[in-house]
């Protein structure tokens, strides 16, 4: 059996704006690439720390979250309370949400990244945005690729986390 192609080569998502379309495809591959990569591992493999290096758990965690915190500052918001609480979540070792929560929470945040894109009109995309409490200056379009980049990057440590641990026999 041949996998599909990657997102990218398989044309644009419906109702995406052209010039955000790279996210999008960014967003569903991390996406895709997660789910696939996940598949089997055990409680103790989803929070293992090989080396010191940051569980699976961890990445799945801080993608929703990151997403759903820079999708916030896209749309001019600041962050509610609940998403602050969220930032030390993230990191806490005495919750370790199951597999299944964890890649729920993300596909969720997936899907309201891709119909922020799609309720995203090209005129806005300039428009200036603050970031957290410094108020650093970003776009709409800087926050957006951003958003989908971070994404990519923590997809990538996730994989590679997940192979390990896997290997390890565990």
């Amino acid at each position: 059996m041949t996998s599909p192609p990657e997102p990218w080569l398989r044309g644009a998502i419906p109702g995406i704006p052209a010039l955000l379309q790279p996210a999008a495809h960014a967003f569903q591959m991390a996406l895709e690439d997660t789910e696939r990569v996940v598949e089997g591992l055990t409680p103790d493999q989803l929070w293992r720390e090989p080396g010191g290096a940051a569980s699976v758990g961890f990445h799945l965690r801080h993608l929703a979250g990151s997403t759903d915190r820079l999708l916030t500052y896209a749309r001019g918001e600041r962050l509610s309370a609940a998403q602050r609480g969220a930032v030390a979540a993230e990191s806490a070792a005495d919750s370790r949400p199951p597999l299944a929560a964890l890649l729920e929470g993300w596909s969720t945040t997936v899907h309201c990244a891709l119909q922020q894109l799609a309720a995203t009109p090209e005129a806005a995309l300039l428009e200036a945005r603050a970031v957290g409490r410094a108020q650093l200056p970003s776009t709409v379009i800087g926050l957006l690729f951003h958003a989908a980049e971070h994404g990519s990057r923590h997809t990538g440590q996730l994989v590679t986390t997940a192979k390990i641990v896997s290997g390890l026999g565990l």
